[in-house]
């Protein structure tokens, strides 16, 4: 199996906590460069990680010539800056989520990955869980019939005001932070945008979106609602992560469902006369998977799990919840 050379923008926490333990696992990835602002803090990633090279420039690690595949935790105020010029270096990209905070910067991005010839991949790790998968096996398969209602929530602890989860001018906020697991979730499953967005917010006095609800109609006559939100004790890492889908033949209800979450996962069916299976799928750890995806992608010519064309429709979905809370 041939491996891919991956460069790695940044020393965010998601890097040490999720992303570069999956690309440790992952069988077709290289950790060949790290950058950050920071040498000292490079220099530790390199030390304990096994990366080859130090940058502390993000644009001398895009003139590597060695470096096929570049992986942006950046800031989201970053992320359509430097995923543009990773892309003009040819680089395959994998970008955090949200890829970009409007969706004519995410086409831009996206049409920007076309013209160079290479991959870009929004980095939704849990889109990559066989557990989703499942899920939605379940529903094409009519288990629970036409869907009639999804409800999904993602709430957690909020933080202290260093950090950018909790600013404005570093597009924070609960919509920003977790909202787009809900709206990706809901897209995955329902399958296409609503036609019809409402939602409502309670403001932090920052000016962040603390906790948004948001209710949406689609063409068929389906609704799904879910509400996102920092508002558990502060720096306690608490957190609610919840979804059911309602069809005409039963439900779907996640138990226990966890976004990224890995290991032992499980589902409930339920069907009109109550009568319930339980199913469990194994995990492995998430970021590994897109890691690997992206991997083959760029090495066997394997489609994205994670589409354009998904991304550009949950980024629309977006700009219409923020346009209503007035964000």
């Amino acid at each position: 199996m041939r491996k891919v050379k991956w460069g790695v923008l940044g020393t965010a926490m998601i890097c040490e906590r999720d992303t570069i333990p999956g690309m440790l696992e992952a069988e077709n990835c290289e950790l060949y460069a790290i950058a950050g602002r920071s040498k000292e803090k490079a220099e530790r990633f390199k030390e304990t990680y096994g990366f080859q090279k130090v940058y502390t420039s993000y644009e001398e690690l895009l003139e590597d010539g060695e470096i096929e595949a570049v992986y942006i935790p950046l800031p989201n105020t970053m992320h359509y800056e430097w995923t543009i010029k990773a892309l003009q270096h040819k680089k395959h990209v994998l970008c955090e989520k949200p890829m970009a905070p409007t969706a004519a910067q995410a086409q831009e991005m996206i049409d920007t990955a076309k013209e160079n010839g290479v991959f870009l991949m929004e980095a939704f790790a849990y889109q990559h869980s066989p557990y989703i998968a499942a899920v939605r096996e379940e529903i094409e398969k009519g288990v629970i019939g036409d869907i009639l209602y999804m409800e999904s929530a993602f709430i957690t602890s909020d933080y202290d005001l260093s950090n950018i989860r909790m600013r404005k001018e570093t597009l924070g906020g609960a919509t920003y932070d977790l909202g787009v697991y809900n709206t990706s979730l809901i897209q995955r499953m329902i399958g296409e945008e609503p036609v019809k967005v409402q939602a409502v917010a309670s403001f932090s006095s920052q000016g962040i979106d603390k906790v948004t609800s948001v209710l949406m109609e689609y063409e068929n006559g389906a609704k799904a609602s879910f509400t996102c939100g920092m508002q558990l004790a502060t720096n306690k890492d608490l957190r609610i992560d919840r979804f059911e889908i309602q069809g005409t033949k039963g439900s779907i209800k996640g138990d226990p469902f966890i976004f990224n979450g890995k290991g032992e996962l499980g589902y409930v069916i339920t069907d009109l006369c109550g009568n319930e299976i339980r199913k469990v799928v194994e995990v492995p750890q998430n970021y590994r998977l897109e890691v690997e995806q992206l991997g083959r992608c760029i090495t066997e010519g394997e489609k994205p799990a994670v589409t354009a064309e998904f991304t550009l429709a949950n980024a629309r979905t977006i700009d219409r919840i923020l346009e209503a809370i007035g964000y």
